[in-house]
């Protein structure tokens, strides 16, 4: 992994990869990566906290590792597995070669070779990496504190194995929806930013940056309406992504700039709810583009 620069140098090579950052998500990855502390991004959906963690690990030139959390997700799911059908297949072997010795079989049985690396394991033993634990808010009360735990020392101990230990903890970065409140203890444990929706100037450079096959035209219709969009009261919001679908969209399209027609008939690549999109009725497109010149 490259060595953490300094803030500047972080922004700078996040834009290499066509993640643009302000000051505040610079200097906050700059100190996660020289105090080892975890990031906590929360904000709404589509705002880029998972790009983050994307683009981190393209920058750094370390690998990726993602654990999805959801509801009811347990450690061994998130940490390690047995293959058992292995196991059992082990177990047949030996018998039909006639072997008798139960304690040199099941030591056999917990070998490494059965051993099945889930997410978290796999980034305590890959160094350096990036591990992201994406929505860590669809996860329970008892997964957080399990998470705390290993968080705290980036190690763990494997009854048949003994303890693991990361060679060089990964760098971390948690993304929340916020479908429900984290509990303090976990937040504490990280540094904290807060993901909102960008203004427009910096959601077209994003545009831009991203889409360099899109005019600068569309771009610049597109955020417009996005910016537009979020205005009213919808039940959700759209994100960055989704004025990048909505930019795609209407360059696959072949268009290179918008009308109030093609914007509303195309409606389904940035509002995802029925209502949002009757609301949407209510906004005159045509005025917004207007107003960009259009």
């Amino acid at each position: 992994m490259r060595p953490a620069g300094g803030p500047g140098e972080i922004r700078a090579g996040l834009a290499g990869t066509g993640y643009l950052v302000d000051d505040g998500l610079a200097v906050t990855c700059c100190l996660a990566l020289r105090l080892h502390r975890p990031v906590f991004c929360e904000g709404d959906a589509g705002t880029g906290k998972t790009a983050l963690a994307v683009a981190l690990a393209e920058a750094l030139g370390a690998p990726l590792v993602r654990l999805q959390c959801h509801e009811g997700i347990d450690a061994s799911q998130a940490l390690y597995d047995w293959d058992f059908p292995r196991q059992l297949l082990h177990l047949r072997a030996a018998e039909a070669v006639g072997a008798t010795d139960a304690g040199r079989l099941e030591g056999e049985l917990y070998d490494e070779r059965f051993l099945i690396a889930r997410p978290l394991l796999r980034a305590l033993t890959t160094t350096p990496c990036v591990l992201l634990i994406d929505e860590i808010d669809r996860a329970d009360d008892e997964f957080e504190a399990f998470l705390l735990e290993l968080l705290s020392d980036f190690s763990v101990t494997i009854p048949e194995l003994g303890t693991v230990r990361a060679g060089e903890p990964p760098v971390v970065v948690l993304t929340s929806n916020r479908t429900r409140e984290v509990h303090d203890a976990l937040k504490r444990r990280c540094l904290y930013h807060w993901f909102a929706h960008p203004d427009f100037a910096h959601e077209l450079a994003v545009v831009r940056r991203r889409l360099p096959e899109v005019s600068a035209r569309l771009a610049e219709q597109v955020t417009a309406l996005v910016q537009a969009l979020r205005g009213q009261d919808l039940l959700k919001p759209p994100g960055v992504a989704e004025t990048l679908d909505w930019a795609r969209a209407l360059d696959a399209l072949g268009a290179a700039e918008a009308d109030a027609e093609l914007a509303t008939a195309t409606l389904g690549a940035v509002l995802k709810y029925q209502e949002d999109i009757e609301r949407a009725g209510a906004l005159d497109l045509a005025a917004v583009l207007a107003a960009r010149g259009g």
